[in-house]
């Protein structure tokens, strides 16, 4: 997403029909119940840590898009961390800028390297997990936003023309799309990608704080003579970002041989289209969809009988099936989250991830309006706090259920417990406003639980004063 108060108006508005119909050809929009059928269970591989301990992360994105330079970052700070943590939340995903990195060729910057320290300190010290994610928007500064360097964008005298109006039409100007190109496929482009890369995993990759590498936000690309745009992201998927998540994979583990890498398709997966990527070379990956809408993010409200959360969950979980890796939702969120349907649209939505992905960072954690999950007072905006529930954020042993239930706000887990290392809750706000009960031959102490090897544990969570 470009801003807190963005929106995809007319290009998207448009690009919906289209989306939809070439998912319906492609049997994309499956009925619901075989959609949630094929997303459950254990069809899609989960998270785990070191400990093989089975993750769950909730979160936010965190950024700041404003400010360059000297005043990069500033408008992150310690109270974000501090609030995410007290709301429950274990993951940020935090958003970097090449152009703000390297902003001359091979010139590296110290002082923006120091300002991410302070950032994955401030998430360290309140527990939370954070996700680097090397971001873009419209391919970067040359078209007026964030992302690729103005030295490393090639457009070969192609036009472009600034819609601030209406964004996400400017992916599709002539020039944005060669630049793409360029990236993708010009040898030394290649190589100051993965340099960028092996900067960032070789001084962070110890620190306490970070889970993983989201590679490149959103990736785009040139659209053929004559094709469509989901005929066209899957070829650009699968003969270009695929070889490209390869290369910075390959580049990450240069330095870093322990955390996730979090490969992106292209944002054409939002509307239910299966995505072309191939299979990336590594053994730690994580397949990082985003989960925006096009009519929504147009301002549309969320209509329940048009299946898309259906569609979507059937379409993102067929390649994690395929390739055995887990899944982790990298954005979502409507703009206009008060509209009569979103009450409805959050519960559904965070059902449908809790089936197949192993967590998710909203969009966006701020204080304001726009996306912001909070006001300016710290307090969720209509319908954000479904957000905040109880979870296992760890869970040491084979998980057999796990339910929640937004009517009561009750958690219950049942899993039979491996011996290794401590399972883990996490609850929103104060720990003395929930209650949790413990069965099998296990003990619990302010939310962490632990269990003999091999013991049935049966867990439940429920706000103080609800059952028995």
């Amino acid at each position: 997403m470009v801003s807190v108060v963005s929106v995809r108006a007319r290009t998207v508005r448009k690009l919906a029909a289209a989306f939809c119909t070439a998912a319906l050809a492609a049997g994309a929009l499956a009925p619901a119940a075989g959609a949630r059928e094929a997303g459950g269970g254990d069809a899609v591989p989960r998270l785990t840590d070191d400990r093989g301990r089975v993750l769950t992360l909730r979160g936010w994105n965190v950024e700041d898009k404003t400010h360059r330079g000297a005043e990069a970052l500033s408008a992150i700070t310690e109270k974000h961390f501090r609030d995410l943590n007290a709301r429950g939340f274990n993951f940020a995903r935090l958003l970097v800028f090449w152009d703000d990195l390297e902003p001359r060729r091979g010139r590296y910057s110290a002082a923006y390297l120091r300002k991410i320290e302070r950032i994955l300190d401030w998430a360290a010290k309140y527990d939370v997990q954070v996700l680097i994610d090397a971001h873009q928007d419209v391919f970067g500064p040359a078209f007026g936003h964030r992302g690729i360097p103005e030295w490393a964008t090639r457009t070969d005298g192609l036009p472009f023309t600034p819609n601030p109006d209406d964004w996400f039409s400017e992916y599709f100007q002539p020039a944005v799309q060669r630049a793409f190109t360029h990236l993708y496929e010009d040898p030394d482009l290649q190589r100051a990608q993965a340099a960028m890369w092996r900067v960032l995993a070789d001084r962070f990759g110890d620190h306490p704080a970070v889970l993983g590498y989201d590679l490149i936000n959103e990736p785009m690309g040139e659209l053929g003579q004559g094709e469509d745009l989901p005929t066209a992201a899957r070829r650009i998927e699968r003969e270009q970002i695929t070889p490209m998540h390869n290369r910075l994979a390959d580049a990450v583990r240069a330095v870093d041989r322990d955390n996730w890498v979090f490969v992106e398709p292209t944002p054409i997966v939002g509307e239910g289209v299966p995505t072309g990527l191939g299979r990336i070379d590594d053994p730690k990956v994580v397949y990082a969809p985003h989960f925006y809408n096009a009519a929504m993010e147009a301002g549309a409200d969320y209509d329940p009988a048009a299946g898309w959360i259906e569609a979507y969950e059937a379409a993102v979980t067929a390649y994690p099936k395929e390739h055995r890796v887990p899944v982790v939702v990298g954005e979502w969120g409507p703009l206009n989250n008060a509209l009569p349907n979103m009450g409805r649209f959050y519960r559904e939505a965070l059902a449908s991830m809790d089936r197949y992905s192993s967590g998710w960072a909203g969009y966006v954690w701020c204080y304001g309006g726009g996306y912001c999950a909070v006001d300016a007072a710290g307090e969720f905006r209509t319908n954000k706090e479904q957000t905040a529930s109880p979870y296992a954020r760890a869970v040491a042993g084979r998980v057999r259920a796990q339910s929640y239930d937004p009517r009561t706000r009750v958690l219950r887990l049942s899993y039979v417990a491996s011996g290794r290392g401590v399972t883990e809750l996490s609850l929103p706000s104060r720990a003395r406003d929930w209650r949790v009960r413990v069965t099998g031959a296990a003990w619990v102490r302010d939310g962490r639980i632990w269990a003999r090897a091999g013991a049935r544990v049966s867990v439940t969570v429920a706000p103080v004063g609800v059952g028995r």
